[in-house]
């Protein structure tokens, strides 16, 4: 890490749909900032996890968020290497599985969901002062007042390619599955998926992963906060 970037506040909200290469970005730019990094979406899904665990219904709105608000959960913001646990248990691997990608965008359509995890972000980026956060209403909700909002985007067949690499999946079925929480996130009634008008857009479909964050580290040198 670069001593002359380890200091002051900073802020950065990183938004944008599944596959646009949020994660690792994010990731990247945190770790070249000497800033703390907070996967929003990891939050979510470790609810849905836990949801899912205890069997409610989750068309059951009243049910999910007593669920959510009794859980004790844990996610580390350590960009070189972060862990989420829900009552102790270790769930990294677990809410990445397919039965919790199927149930997020439900769970994290209820208000009352949100607006507990919404408080512990704005709580987490608060005590970190330098800090990369990833979500879908980062710029727009969470952290308005970011330093800087970028919001990624990419073709669909950019997203539906990544992410089927990642996961090892049919590319036909990704995109599909995608294209599904895509639109349940943008049509949720709270917070839902959508660019701050004052973000940056940056379309990542012919961009490495290197050329995106220096993208992103020109922005902020221009607005004087890295």
């Amino acid at each position: 890490m670069e001593e002359n970037v380890r200091f002051g506040r900073c802020v950065v909200a990183v938004d944008g749909p599944s596959g646009s290469g949020k994660s690792t970005v994010s990731r990247r730019l945190a770790a070249a900032l000497g800033a703390r990094y907070l996967d929003t979406g990891a939050m979510y899904r470790a609810i849905t996890w836990a949801v899912l665990r205890s069997g409610v219904d989750l068309t059951d709105a009243a049910s999910v968020a007593k669920v959510a608000g009794e859980v004790d959960l844990r996610i580390g913001t350590d960009p070189q290497g972060y862990g989420v646990t829900v009552d102790g248990v270790g769930v990294d691997a677990e809410i990445r599985g397919a039965e919790v990608t199927g149930a997020v965008s439900a769970v994290a359509a209820v208000p009352a969901v949100r607006e507990l995890l919404v408080g512990r972000q704005r709580e987490m980026i608060a005590n970190a002062g330098r800090m990369v956060v990833e979500g879908r209403d980062i710029g727009s909700v969470v952290a308005p007042d970011a330093d800087l909002k970028v919001f990624l985007t990419a073709s669909e067949a950019a997203r539906a390619a990544r992410r089927s690499a990642e996961d090892a999946a049919d590319v036909a079925a990704t995109a599909a599955d995608l294209a599904r929480r895509d639109r349940l996130d943008s049509t949720r009634k709270v917070n839902p998926l959508a660019q701050a008008p004052d973000a940056v857009v940056l379309d990542t479909t012919e961009l490495g992963i290197d050329e995106v964050v220096a993208r992103m580290r020109d922005l902020l040198t221009e607005r004087g906060v890295a």
